[in-house]
């Protein structure tokens, strides 16, 4: 078209206005749409909060979007998303872009941070961080989020119906501040023997988290919120942190607010985890905590996770094991990452395309009951995928042969 016309701009104009047509066939978004309602009861938008604009759509109304496979199944689970996506006719192009988690040169990673930057919004599959590596080296994925000041990550765990665990009707949004605490990696060798490792906890951050969690919570609908904390004994660094939670949660009456001690929250999880609504914790209990809740309602293979920061997002399985002892043997649970995926869609303000692989892919685990082995099953991740494109096929919007 554009040739044709030996015009961009007339170009463009021919671009948008064929998108437009196709989506007025199909339902998707800028239309009417043939469904009152696109939220779905279960990892919906509820894990991009109020405050983060995600980038303008661009030439004719697509977006580039970083890809980040990651080690072990990642690969392979990013390439089912990005097939499903083109199979669905999403309008979303990824730049891939590969880190390889076992140099300890940092050049992979830079031109990962930089591609976010330029994109604004990634998907990305876990990356290992080998604790044999010399101390020098630096997580990567810790880089990215500390480099990208990603400070919040957002981790929803609900309970899915077919899906056989020891507790039931869980649904506990976790808050986890992302970029200090133990993770700050400041640690030396005081002496032979003598390791410090230091903690770091800011107002500034511990603050920002706190109003984030209750926004989030505020715009969700959540009605309580347990601080996590240790400032029994960290009376200083875990004092600051809970003290700065009070201060926020004086500003939202109508959000109920407690604490409580971070060992007794694991054993209150695993003994009666329905008691809890919103979570909100510093770095490494985050980590901890976000882990045991993702077991509680069937494993990492199911459960996606978001990171948000002022500027940037990042989309990625809820809990970052890399599966590696699984990799390229078509076993692998594709849930979490193709749920991160419809996360990203709704942060990219698609949410008709969400809606409908959201929908196909929890039918697939919930009705037709395609369990991989994580899950007690026998199917493949092949078999999982072909069963949502069979769903989404059977709902009728028009779509790509594979």
């Amino acid at each position: 078209l554009i040739r044709s016309t030996h015009n961009l701009n007339c170009g463009v104009s021919l671009i948008v206005l064929t998108c437009c047509l196709f989506c007025s066939v199909c339902g998707l978004p800028g239309f009417p749409l043939p469904c009152a309602s696109l939220t779905s009861p279960v990892f919906s938008s509820s894990l991009c909060p109020v405050q983060n604009i995600p980038p303008p759509a661009r030439y004719g109304g697509r977006h580039t979007v970083t890809l980040i496979p990651g080690d072990g199944i990642g690969p392979e689970l990013a390439n089912h998303v990005r097939e499903l996506f083109w199979f669905c006719c999403v309008p979303v192009d990824f730049e891939l872009v590969n880190v390889d988690s076992s140099l300890t040169a940092e050049d992979d990673i830079n031109n990962a941070i930089m591609s976010i930057r330029r994109n604004g919004v990634a998907l990305k599959g876990n990356l290992e961080t080998n604790h044999n590596l010399p101390p020098s080296y630096k997580s990567r994925n810790n880089l990215l989020r500390t480099s990208l000041d990603l400070y919040a990550n957002v981790m929803h765990c609900q309970s899915l119906p077919g899906v056989k665990t020891r507790h039931r009707n869980i649904d506990i949004m976790i808050i986890r501040e992302n970029t200090e605490g133990e993770y700050s990696s400041l640690e030396h060798e005081s002496v032979p023997g003598v390791v410090e490792c230091l903690k770091i906890i800011t107002r500034v951050n511990s603050l920002r988290i706190a109003d984030f969690a209750f926004q989030t919570a505020r715009q969700n609908g959540r009605r309580r919120i347990t601080a996590v904390h240790k400032a029994n004994i960290m009376k200083l660094g875990d004092g600051l942190f809970l003290e700065c939670c009070k201060e926020v949660a004086s500003g939202y009456p109508d959000i109920a607010f407690d604490t409580l001690i971070v060992d007794n929250a694991t054993m209150q999880l695993v003994s009666r985890p329905q008691q809890f609504d919103m979570m909100l914790m510093p770095n490494l209990y985050g980590n901890v905590v976000s882990n045991v809740c993702a077991g509680l309602v069937g494993g990492p293979g199911l459960v996606p996770g978001a990171n948000h920061g002022e500027h940037y997002a990042l989309f990625e399985a809820g809990t970052r094991n890399t599966g590696r002892s699984i990799a390229n043997r078509n076993s692998a649970n594709p849930t979490a990452m193709l749920l991160a995926s419809c996360l990203l869609l709704d942060h990219l303000k698609l949410p008709a395309y969400a809606h409908m692989i959201r929908r196909a892919t929890l039918s697939t685990v919930t009705e037709t009951r395609m369990h991989t082995a994580d899950l007690g099953g026998q199917a493949s991740t092949s078999d999982v995928i072909k069963s949502i494109r069979n769903a989404i096929q059977s709902t009728g919007p028009l779509t790509q042969s594979i």
